[in-house]
């Protein structure tokens, strides 16, 4: 939910005390558009901004869109002052969302991609009878077809809601949108508490809705979580080989999804999708996106 006291500061941020720039008379139109392709993000929060000022949106595409160099995202009309004053808000929100957006869909699709490819070949397989006893018969979990690509809370301070809403828009999950979403034991729990200490002592304390989620460093440590009580074993820093290991063992534990996460990449990610994890959350979703080139043109 974006609030006028959020609009406010952030105008304020950019306006200052004594603007002279933007002391322009008239009315006028503008126009957000794409200057390169990518995935539209943020435009809620641009029109906020405009909104807020007293500019009328006439036109705005749906978060999520597909967009091409040239493609028109906003219109507003209103006084040349106040389209003026909230143009760079505007853009910049907008920018640094779609960017968010469009880096996300490509992750997306590459881990798509990744997960259609052992289908299509076991299809192949079957179809000319050559599927190994391996294949069939290994008791291994089966690979997921639907991994969900999850941000992570590594996000900009004052930010975060239009930078989850930007992974969503880009065909991302938001994962944990604050600390009350979930709990999650990590590394300097366990070393304070012990795995299962850690895991025990979250249990007692955590709402029968609320899961838990494991991170461990090693492939034996897996099996011990989930053993042990977790709901979601993050799988950290650890290779596609090894992923795919600690993932073969979580099978005989029902109900229980596996998450790799740690330092994987739009190079790498294809890797992990086909390990059969349930979840890949990346940092680098909000943290390293670049801002969606986009200009603001106003008259006709």
């Amino acid at each position: 939910m974006i609030t006028d006291a959020q609009i406010d500061r952030w105008l304020h941020e950019d306006i200052g005390h004594h603007d002279v720039t933007n002391q322009v008379p008239g009315e006028t139109t503008g126009r957000l558009v794409a200057k390169a392709d990518g995935v539209a993000a943020g435009l809620e929060a641009a029109a906020a901004v405009f909104e807020y000022l007293g500019v009328t949106v006439t036109d705005q595409l749906e978060s999520g869109a597909r967009i091409e160099a040239g493609d028109e995202l906003l219109a507003v009309e209103g006084s040349a002052r106040d389209v003026l004053r909230g143009e760079r808000v505007a853009v910049n929100l907008a920018g640094h969302a779609s960017g968010i957006a469009t880096r996300t869909r490509r992750v997306v699709d590459e881990a798509c991609e990744a997960q259609r490819a052992p289908q299509t070949q076991a299809a192949a397989d079957r179809e000319q009878g050559t599927e190994s006893k391996s294949d069939s018969d290994s008791g291994s979990r089966p690979s997921s077809t639907d991994v969900r690509i999850a941000a992570t809370r590594k996000t900009t301070p004052g930010l975060r809601g239009l930078e989850k809403r930007a992974v969503v828009a880009g065909g991302g999950d938001t994962h944990r949108l604050d600390l009350s979403h979930m709990v999650m034991v990590k590394d300097n729990h366990i070393a304070e508490m012990g795995l299962e200490g850690a895991i025990e002592h979250f249990r007692e304390r955590a709402s029968f809705a609320t899961k838990l989620d494991v991170e461990v460093e090693t492939v034996e440590d897996a099996p011990r979580a989930a053993e042990a009580g977790a709901d979601i074993v993050l799988l950290d820093n650890m290779t596609p080989a090894e992923t795919r290991e600690a993932v073969s063992l979580l099978a005989e534990y029902e109900g229980v999804l596996a998450e790799a996460s740690g330092g994987i990449t739009l190079e790498s990610v294809a890797d992990y999708a086909a390990t059969g994890v349930d979840v890949i959350s990346m940092g680098s979703l909000t943290h390293s996106a670049p801002s969606l080139d986009l200009s603001f043109r106003t008259g006709k």
